[in-house]
């Protein structure tokens, strides 16, 4: 257990202001130094990715790296705009007033990161943190301790413990820090943690934001074409082996096209991770742990003691938390597999005659992070939209909604709250000042 937790949060309450009377100049040479050093160290951040995950590594030119360098770049570029103040027309009451939103930093923001993708679940929304002019306590999560030991490397390396500091431990860890009265939180993981987050920040009223999951559905629409539909959800749903918040949790395919759907599904998986019919264990990531390894496990046994077929996989190795991707239809509705988040290789594929039947279950599992719509015709996707709620769509491809830069993302209600990436993420971790200055009261 660090003895410095207190000290240090004191350290940046102080230093605040200095924070705040920063332009973007200096901003940005912090952001300049982390992409720096980042730059650096890819091949260590690689082999730690792979320590913790068996990701393969790519020289940084996929994945998590390039993923944090275009936040870190994207802010740089914008920086200087999203930091001037926002003039504000004034009601014909009070013409010669001025008017305008002033954003500054919240102050000192406690940054929880997850296990799943541990560098850049730390280390994006740490770009706006730093650039909104705030301090930030960081955790990277203890389940990737490799890549958590790599990122504190990094932040130790760029950063002055006053600006960002970052404490590597378990539960007990995050649990001390979730004590202080921060200004604001930033907690990427499961909902079932996120709500302990929420009412730990509820004692000091403070503000958060809550990056979560769900049951993201893909719903493919009968006149969509089933092998381009079926790529992209093999791909999206056993990418990380489905450690992934905006993984397809399962895919709504017309009746009639269940079966030939699923075997274009196999025939994906084969082309991606197997060779002569062998999983190739270095094009495949592993779960995580023994706990999760089971959990998933549990769900397969669960679904097919309760009438669900494997078509496709069902495999598994301890040794090497290894579950082959595996593919489930006739899945019933009160199988756990269909009320609990699977975050592991297994894809659920459902029949269904009208879309009121998918959107209904939709709406009955919460609001989902993501939904991924396939089809040609634009009163299917409408209709989609109207009758369900999420925290962000695609239509005709998976996760183009969190790539693109300019849009914000986040999840609601269940999935989380709050949004992030570019513009978003400045505006969630600043504090928007209303300023009103009566006119011809002050003399320069």
């Amino acid at each position: 257990m660090p003895s410095n937790i207190e000290s240090i949060f004191a350290r940046q309450r102080a230093t605040r202001e200095e924070r705040k009377a920063e332009d973007a100049s200096a901003r940005a040479a912090r952001l300049k130094r982390l992409r720096e050093v980042i730059v650096t160290r890819i091949d260590d951040i690689e082999q730690a990715l792979h320590a913790d995950l068996r990701r393969t590594p790519n020289g940084g030119k996929e994945g998590e790296i390039p993923t944090v360098l275009a936040e870190i770049d994207n802010n740089i570029a914008h920086l200087e705009q999203w930091m001037a103040p926002q003039a504000v027309p004034t009601s014909p009451h009070f013409q010669g007033s001025q008017t305008f939103i002033q954003y500054e930093p919240r102050g000192v923001v406690l940054l929880l990161g997850a296990w799943n993708f541990p560098f850049a679940l730390v280390l994006q929304p740490l770009v706006p943190i730093v650039a909104a002019g705030n301090s930030a306590m960081v955790k990277p999560n203890e389940l990737s301790p490799a890549t958590s030991a790599v990122v504190a490397e990094i932040i130790r390396e760029v950063f002055e413990e006053q600006d960002v500091a970052v404490f590597e431990g378990g539960i007990e860890v995050a649990e001390r820090l979730q004590q202080l009265p921060f200004d604001h939180v930033f907690f990427t993981g499961s909902p079932a943690v996120g709500r302990l987050v929420m009412a730990a920040a509820a004692r000091h009223l403070t503000s958060v934001t809550l990056e979560l999951g769900g049951k993201c559905p893909a719903i493919v629409a009968p006149d969509y074409d089933l092998v381009d539909a079926a790529g992209k959800v093999t791909a999206a749903r056993f990418n990380n082996a489905g450690q992934l918040c905006l993984s397809v949790d399962h895919a709504w395919v017309p009746r009639a096209v269940v079966e030939p759907f699923c075997q274009i599904v196999g025939a994906v998986i084969d082309k991606l991770f197997y060779e002569n019919g062998e999983l190739q264990l270095n094009r495949f990531p592993r779960l995580v742990n023994e706990r999760n390894f089971d959990r998933v496990l549990s769900y397969i046994d669960d679904a097919v003691a309760r009438g669900a077929r494997i078509v496709r996989g069902g495999q598994s190795d301890r040794a090497s938390l290894t579950i082959h991707p595996t593919v489930l239809v006739d899945v019933p509705k009160d199988a756990k597999i269909m009320h609990e988040e699977i975050f592991g290789p297994v894809l659920p594929v459902l029949a269904y005659d009208e879309l009121c039947e998918v959107t209904d279950a939709i709406d009955s599992h919460g609001k989902p992070l993501a939904m991924y719509v396939f089809a040609k015709k634009k009163a299917f996707v409408d209709q989609a939209l109207l009758a369900t709620s999420s925290g962000g769509v695609t239509v005709n491809h998976v996760f183009m909604h969190y790539v693109e830069p300019n849009l914000p993302f986040g999840g609601v209600n269940g999935s989380g709250m709050g949004r992030y990436h570019g513009h978003a993420g400045f505006l969630e971790v600043s504090n928007a000042r209303s300023v009103f200055i009566q006119a011809e009261s002050l003399a320069d």
